[in-house]
């Protein structure tokens, strides 16, 4: 039996968060050498290749592998593997979604992983709109992969918060993207289709947060200090494996970004 350590964070920008000290007087590519997980998947990554230097490319002992999309300082995910992937894929088949880079799928002899940032819909109506489609057309590309005999996890940042645990202040955000009905409706169906939140597979309680807005600062303290917020990133698992989760937990003390990273161990 051997144990697969994987991270999932939004970085809110891979090259401004680099640059700080993120945990223990360290910056990032120390932080990971240190942490050394299996895989690491990072998104809003708001960076292309050819912006990034070798070592944020290619951290020692790591294969990376980008999508980027169309505009630069905007979206984007990567994924750091330690092993190669049997087979790595960006295009889910739809323009529309491909061309904003959301999405990188990695193939593992255990299971396929999907590493998402998923749209946010708070800017407007039509970005609202964008994301439920997003939301549905994922949903469906990922059951398609699981209907061929793959066992799926799934991670990244999910912009919505599920239930009112998930948040510090769900009646004053019942009208706001991101806990609105029709998007929580989402997470109840992709969870009555078999795929498990493994936090909360492990943990019921409240307060238990991944995102903190910066905007939120009462008398010169941040909502983070305060831990007022959100948990809007997670992972996922399909259920034929959830009896190979043995921890799903935030790393609350890294900071460099306004989320913290997410783990995940698997047992197989």
């Amino acid at each position: 039996m051997s144990e697969l350590s994987l991270l999932s964070w939004n970085v809110n920008g891979i090259r401004a968060m680099s640059k700080k000290v993120i945990y223990q007087r360290v910056k990032f590519n120390t932080w990971l050498n240190r942490t050394s997980p299996d895989i690491l998947c990072i998104q809003e990554t708001k960076a292309h290749p050819d912006q990034l230097t070798a070592k944020l490319l290619s951290p020692q002992g790591y294969k990376s592998y980008w999508n980027s999309g169309e505009r630069r300082g905007y979206s984007g995910v990567a994924t750091f593997s330690k092993t190669k992937p049997l087979r790595v894929n960006n295009d889910i088949g739809e323009e529309k979604f491909d061309r904003e880079g959301r999405v990188i799928e990695t193939e593992y002899p255990s299971f396929v992983l999907f590493n998402v940032y998923f749209p946010n819909g708070k800017m407007n109506e039509e970005r609202l709109k964008y994301k439920l489609e997003f939301y549905d057309y994922f949903l469906e590309y990922i059951e398609e992969v699981r209907a061929k005999g793959n066992s799926i996890v799934i991670c990244g940042d999910v912009n919505t918060a599920h239930t009112e645990i998930d948040l510090t202040h769900p009646k004053v955000n019942e009208d706001i993207s991101g806990f609105l009905p029709i998007e929580r409706k989402w997470i109840d169906k992709l969870i009555s289709l078999g795929y498990v939140d493994t936090f909360r597979h492990f943990n019921k309680e409240p307060k238990h947060y991944t995102w903190w807005s910066v905007r939120n600062i009462v008398k010169g303290v941040t909502a983070r200090e305060r831990n007022v917020g959100w948990r809007i990133d997670y992972f996922y698992v399909s259920e034929d494996i959830i009896d190979k989760v043995s921890e799903s937990y935030m790393l609350k003390e890294v900071m460099g970004s306004d989320h913290c990273p997410i783990v995940l161990k698997l047992d197989f």
